[in-house]
């Protein structure tokens, strides 16, 4: 009698067994949709009880800044900002990736530029990238060049150290396998140690573009407006100087929103994929 897993046509033997897929295997993502979505919605029903249990306190209402978002959406004045938010943001970061990447292998293989620059990269880490902006507004003044000075002092860091922890952690073994199909140093790194490297070095991405949007709203915050234009950072900011509560919020559940959607659509694909190439199960991985 055949099993579940496989059936036999009438007259012959079957040699192919017939899988059966689970029965939720299809709703695995609606449930991982809803899952998603369960954060922002207890949020907003928190939101919402505070605003009923405590009427007179200084907390305005969903519908309130939706209100306020909306309205600054017509006037343009939050498409103005969230597009030069956006902008800086994405040249910084592929900057501080550009900059930061030979810079990282620079560090992994020549012994003397680790020794002397190697705790300096560690340690421009845990200094907050905001500390650069009063010494970059007396460098440069408020233009461009100061925020993306800031974004690249809080950026670059990451990314260094998430490669060279990658290259470092590339078993002994992979490096005496290209040692002995002839890899010169160049070939070594390109096709051995930086893909054995990869997964650490995408944790450093991200970890870099989070410090890159955090620098350049604190960037923005301190030293936006004026020739540097308005971007989220700024707007935050003009909401506080004017007591408009709406439009702080606005600010931060769009400076929010840009960095939730950066993880789900950038980073976590691109982390399933290399677990996927790797035989792992991307959803183990995260």
């Amino acid at each position: 009698m055949p099993s579940d897993a496989t059936t036999l046509a009438p007259g012959r033997a079957s040699t192919a067994p017939l899988v059966v897929r689970p029965a939720g295997r299809d709703a695995r993502p609606v449930r991982h949709g809803a899952a998603v979505l369960l954060g922002p919605v207890a949020l907003l029903a928190a939101w919402q009880l505070v605003v009923w249990l405590a009427p007179g306190a200084a907390v305005v209402s969903p519908s309130d800044v939706a209100r306020a978002a909306a309205g600054a959406w017509a006037r343009g004045d939050l498409p103005s900002a969230l597009t030069t938010s956006l902008g800086r943001g994405v040249v910084g970061f592929a900057l501080a990736v550009v900059i930061g990447t030979p810079l990282a292998i620079a560090v992994a293989h020549v012994r003397w530029f680790r020794t002397a620059f190697g705790p300096l990269l560690k340690g421009l880490v845990v200094l907050p990238s905001v500390a650069w902006v009063p010494a970059a507004v007396l460098w440069f003044g408020l233009t461009d060049a100061t925020v993306y000075f800031v974004v690249l002092m809080g950026s670059v860091p990451s990314v260094v150290n998430g490669l060279v922890a990658g290259m470092a952690q590339v078993p002994p073994l992979y490096r005496r396998v290209g040692t002995v199909l002839g890899a010169g140093p160049l070939a070594m790194t390109r096709h051995v140690v930086l893909p054995a490297a990869l997964p650490a070095y995408v944790a450093g991405l991200r970890q870099g573009w989070a410090f890159s949007w955090r620098s350049l709203m604190g960037a923005e915050l301190i030293a936006g407006g004026g020739r540097l234009g308005v971007g989220l950072g700024a707007l935050l900011q003009e909401g506080r100087a004017l007591g408009d509560l709406a439009t702080v919020l606005v600010a931060m559940l769009l400076i929010l929103t840009v960095g939730v959607l950066a993880e789900l659509f950038a980073f976590a694909p691109l982390e399933g994929r290399l677990a996927r190439r790797r035989g792992l199960d991307p959803r183990a991985a995260r």
